[in-house]
């Protein structure tokens, strides 16, 4: 039986190139892919950027009312049309802008359609509110993984702290993309307190 797996962790943990490097992985051994995420993402436009320089095409982008299984089913179709091959593996990234209903079909594709999904994105929120896609994978996914990174003392970084023209700020909208007054930075529990005071 294929998984749905919640590969998670704070910004800058690398969760990106980690995607990448799994997509590249399944594509060593001639197995395809597909990529995608929320379309909510603006950053990269229709790119997964990683950190690190590698940027690569989504195959599609995934709207807030999609089923996400319809999507991937008819991309998968077309694929197969084209190559006469399959796909192996289905790619998500941001995946915390995923709906609940969405995070569901995830399941489905992996479960009913026996085509594993890695879902990468990050748990909660710059004032520590999980995400409704996050807590729908934490709730459902076979499998969890933290990937971890380092907070500005070396302690282990797991809030996102966002600041706006440069100064901390714990209001505001759950979602803003990087933007030009708009930046988040990765603070273990101890410096995200001190913040917050």
């Amino acid at each position: 039986m294929s998984k749905l797996y919640f590969r998670f962790g704070a910004m800058n943990s690398g969760k990106s190139t980690s995607l990448l490097q799994a997509a590249f992985n399944y594509e060593e051994r001639s197995q395809h892919v597909l990529l995608t995420k929320p379309a909510i993402d603006s950053k990269g436009d229709r790119s997964i950027v990683s950190r690190l320089g590698v940027t690569r095409q989504v195959d599609f982008l995934v709207e807030p009312r999609q089923n996400l299984r319809t999507l991937f089913a008819d991309h998968v179709k077309a694929f197969k049309k084209e190559s006469g091959e399959s796909i192996a593996c289905l790619l998500i990234d941001e995946a915390q802008f995923l709906t609940r209903e969405q995070v569901d079909q995830c399941l489905e594709i992996a479960v009913l359609d026996g085509v594993p999904v890695l879902a990468y994105g990050i748990r909660t929120d710059f004032r520590t509110t999980a995400f409704p896609g996050s807590m729908r994978l934490l709730e459902i996914a076979h499998s969890l993984e933290e990937l971890k990174t380092i907070c500005r003392c070396g302690r282990k970084a797991m809030f996102n702290a966002r600041l706006l023209n440069g100064e901390f700020t714990f209001d505001g909208d759950q979602v803003a993309i990087d933007g030009d007054k708009v930046s988040y930075e990765s603070l273990c529990a101890s410096c995200y307190l001190e913040k917050r005071k």
